[in-house]
């Protein structure tokens, strides 16, 4: 609907005949006063404004009418046939005006005016009404994320209970099982190869059970979020060798280790990964070679193939090399994923989560991390992290 705003009736009438025969709703006003009652209780698409008015003329009219959340967004057209001077228009522009029309007035470009305001300000409330609507949305999902995340903090907090109570209540059993079959066969069998043979099966079954708790236990703990501090990575890999000593010592492995940065990292979560690829490259070795490992880094520059280097953050790459019995890199995603192996329980020992977990930490660490590998040469783990962690931004 378009309001017409005169003082004079047969102006308010020639206007109103005009635009009701191009199909235009029309209401009309004979004063300031007049107007804004009618535009508190009526929503407009076009306001024409006769300039020189009694009592309030079009200027306090229409600084009134911006003046209104309800109507600031109105378009106001002046119509003058006295007030033509340039400093007139001016004011009125600067009333909130988008237009000032002299008379005598052209019919056809007075309409086509018309017909621009209003539908420019019908398109302008549907996008803000797209918009109020849009920012609902987001409301609405922002509280369904925190209430999700709430639930997910309660969660992670009874998996960490639940963790710690199946860490005792399903160790212990094992450790009896254990214990007790070894009791059994040293003292009350001896000469009995086939049940001695039993009690191996069922102390080899134990322990791999007890490495499956331990590794699943070491998953479920990566859900806290433990503070990262600036460590150097050397002090984190010589712990780790000094842990895998006796491994290290039986396989007569050769470990190279060359000059690593200090970054920001949760330290006992990175250990973890050192130790889960270098513990890995110890079991995947060749019978007839000497195991070698080699560490070293380097700075990620843009050309890498890993894609996380931005402007804003730093990011090294360290290489964890071995000369072992390697892989067919068609089966790269495979290795990082849950319990997937690629070798038989036979040939070599393992629960098939270390690699799952060195992912899911490397990823907390907003980095990435791959492997390159030939069959039978061997294989290098490559691990990209920030030097310094940044704050996630969270998409809703």
């Amino acid at each position: 609907m378009i309001l017409i705003v005169d003082d004079k009736k047969e102006n308010l009438f020639s206007l109103k005949t005009l635009l009701q025969l191009n199909l235009y709703e029309v209401d009309t006003a004979m004063s300031g006063e007049e107007a804004l009652k009618k535009i508190l209780k009526t929503e407009y698409e076009l306001i024409i404004l006769d300039v020189q008015m009694p009592g309030m003329d079009g200027y306090e009219v229409a600084e009134n009418i911006t003046g209104y959340s309800k109507s600031k967004d109105i378009p106001i057209l002046f119509l003058s046939a006295v007030n033509i001077d340039k400093r007139f228009v001016t004011k009125g522009y600067n009333s909130g005006g988008v237009d000032y029309v002299t008379k005598p007035f052209d019919p056809d470009l007075l309409l086509l005016k018309i017909k621009t305001f209003a539908r420019l300000y019908r398109q302008t409330k549907e996008l803000n009404d797209i918009k109020l609507n849009l920012e609902k949305k987001v409301e609405e999902r922002t509280a369904e994320l925190k209430a999700l995340n709430e639930e997910l903090e309660v969660s992670n907090a009874e998996l960490q209970q639940y963790a710690f109570i199946a860490s005792h209540d399903l160790q212990e059993p094992l450790r009896k099982i254990i214990t007790f079959s070894q009791i059994v066969k040293e003292r009350f069998i001896v000469g009995n190869n086939d049940a001695v043979q039993y009690l191996n099966r069922i102390v080899t079954s134990s322990e791999r059970m007890r490495s499956l708790i331990n590794d699943l236990l070491n998953y479920s703990k990566l859900s806290v979020s433990p503070k990262f501090v600036v460590t150097p990575l050397n002090s984190i890999v010589q712990d780790v060798i000094n842990d895998l000593e006796l491994a290290i010592r039986e396989k007569n492995a050769r470990l190279i280790v060359k000059q690593l940065p200090s970054i920001e990292v949760i330290p006992d979560q990175m250990r973890q990964v050192f130790q889960n690829i270098i513990s890995n490259a110890l079991k995947f070795s060749k019978q007839d070679e000497q195991p070698q490992i080699e560490i070293w880094s380097e700075p990620a520059t843009p050309e890498s193939d890993d894609g996380l280097v931005a402007e804003d953050n730093h990011y090294c790459r360290i290489f964890i090399s071995d000369n072992g019995i390697g892989f067919n890199e068609q089966y790269l995603d495979k290795i990082f994923t849950m319990f997937q192996r690629l070798h038989g329980k036979a040939e070599y020992e393992g629960t098939g989560i270390g690699l799952s977990i060195v992912k899911k930490i490397v990823e907390k660490h907003q980095g990435s991390v791959t492997a390159k590998s030939i069959e039978g040469e061997g294989a290098t783990f490559v691990i990209t992290l920030p030097v310094k962690q940044v704050a996630k931004n969270v998409s809703v």
